[in-house]
C-alpha cells in the first residue's frame, strides 16, 4: 500500500477537524435536556451553551484569519486544535452551567481557529495540481474568446464596411 501524500493527510486532518467544530454547534441541542437536569441549569443557561460557542466562533473568525497569515496557518491550526479539544474536555468535566458556558465560549475561539485556516491550508496542499492541455470539448468557442483573438479569426464587419477609415 503507497503511502499518502503530506497534501492528503492535510485533507484529513482538517476535514475531521472541520465536522468536528460543525457537528459541535448542532448536537449539543439534543443533549440540552441531559444537561439541564444534571446540572440543574435554568433556561438561561441552556440558551448560553448554545450561544457561547457561537457567538465566540463567529466573533474571533477574522482575528483567527489573520493570526494564520502573520504567524503561519499550519501552526494557528495546530493551536486552535489544542484549545478545541481540550475545551471539549472542559466541557465533558463540567459541574456547573457556568463552568459550561466558559468551556463553550473558549471551545467556540478555538472553532474559529481551526475554520478560518482550514481552506487556506488545503489551498496550500494542493497548489501543484497540474492541468492537462485542453480538450475540443473544453477549447474556448469563438463568443469566449477574446476581441484580439477574434480579429485574427476572421475579418470584422466594421473593418469591411469602412467604419472609421478616412476617406
Amino acid at each position: 500500500m503507497p503511502a499518502l501524500d503530506r497534501k492528503w493527510w492535510t485533507l484529513i486532518a482538517v476535514c475531521t477537524a472541520t465536522f468536528m467544530l460543525l457537528l459541535d454547534i448542532t448536537v449539543v441541542n439534543v443533549a440540552l435536556p441531559d444537561i439541564q437536569s444534571s446540572l440543574h441549569a435554568s433556561f438561561s443557561d441552556l440558551q448560553w451553551v448554545v450561544d457561547a460557542y457561537s457567538l465566540t466562533l463567529a466573533a474571533f473568525l477574522l482575528t483567527a484569519g489573520v493570526a494564520g497569515d502573520i504567524y503561519g496557518r499550519r501552526k494557528i491550526f495546530a493551536i486552535g486544535l489544542v484549545v478545541f479539544s481540550l475545551a471539549s474536555l472542559v466541557c465533558g468535566l463540567s459541574t456547573t452551567p457556568l463552568m459550561l458556558n466558559l468551556a463553550r465560549a473558549v471551545q467556540g475561539v478555538g472553532g474559529a481557529i481551526m475554520f478560518a485556516t482550514s481552506l487556506a491550508l488545503i489551498a496550500a496542499a494542493f497548489t501543484d495540481v497540474t492541468v492537462g492541455p485542453p480538450s475540443a470539448s473544453t477549447a474556448p468557442s469563438s463568443a469566449a474568446r477574446s476581441p484580439s483573438d477574434r480579429s485574427s479569426a476572421a475579418p470584422s464587419r466594421v473593418a469591411s464596411a469602412g467604419v472609421g477609415s478616412s476617406s
